[in-house]
């Protein structure tokens, strides 16, 4: 009899202890670990539609690799090839993410036989005249933003971030809408000053590849002109086993083409 009620005081404590609920931190480390880390490296293809104000179109396609350090630390190196149009082939982009310090960035400008380095004041800028900025591509750090859970329902987590600097940035913050199964974001809406809000962020696909749940649609959207840029991913591929030396000054010159395929 003592052991029967034992066991059934174990079981309402049990119930009666609520879960532990996550940190604004702790969905955002989630989220950039989902969507820019998954896998020990990644290539993909990807194909961007530039639409302005006006309903004009452009396009722009590339070929994507990344390749995160073997410590698990949160560095990464991320490289982009641009296979066209023709006014941006064999252009080509490099990020070196650190932990510490500002992250590296560079294009190249085979026109000019020219890599320009892209400083920490340029990341929230155009990437290549898309809607993306150079900050959206290669992904943001952690630790340049304070985070807040606002709420949460039975599918997402809503995180809401400030910068630590604001002097750095253009929004006043930003409101994360993240799946609670996947954590990959599916909104974003940041916020001026006026706490108006001027860009949004959509996931619209996403797919299980390699048992990796991948982003392969997204769409960034300015509210105040009425422009948008969608992005469309394919050729998505995990552990490639791609070399270190890869990201180096050398191969934005030339394009690895072994690992562009």
């Amino acid at each position: 009899m003592k052991k029967i009620i034992y066991i059934t005081y174990c079981i309402l404590i049990f119930f009666s202890v609520p879960s532990q609920a996550l940190e604004g931190r702790e969905v955002m480390k989630k989220v950039l670990n989902a969507f820019y880390y998954q896998g020990k490296d990644q290539g993909a293809k990807a194909h961007m539609e530039i639409t302005d104000q006006q309903g004009r179109q452009r396009t722009r396609d590339l070929a994507l690799l990344r390749r995160n350090t073997n410590d698990g630390d949160g560095r990464q190196k991320y490289y982009v090839y641009f296979k066209g149009p023709s006014d941006i082939k064999k252009m080509a982009f490099m990020a070196w993410k650190n932990v510490t310090r500002d992250d590296d960035r560079w294009l190249y400008l085979p026109a000019l036989d020219l890599v320009k380095r892209i400083a920490a004041s340029d990341e929230r800028t155009s990437f290549v005249g898309s809607h993306f900025f150079y900050e959206d591509v290669s992904g943001r750090s952690l630790e340049k933003d304070v985070h807040q859970l606002v709420d949460e329902n039975k599918k997402y987590y809503i995180v809401k971030s400030k910068a630590k600097n604001p002097e750095t940035v253009e929004f006043s913050s930003y409101q994360v809408w993240v799946d609670k199964k996947t954590f990959l974001p599916i909104k974003i809406e940041y916020y001026n000053s006026n706490n108006v809000m001027y860009r949004v962020y959509q996931t619209l696909k996403f797919d299980l590849i390699d048992g990796f749940p991948t982003i392969t649609t997204a769409q960034m959207e300015d509210k105040i002109s009425g422009g948008k840029t969608t992005i469309e991913y394919s050729s998505i591929r995990y552990s490639l086993g791609i070399p270190e030396n890869v990201f180096s000054e050398r191969y934005l010159r030339k394009a690895p083409k072994k690992y562009l395929k």
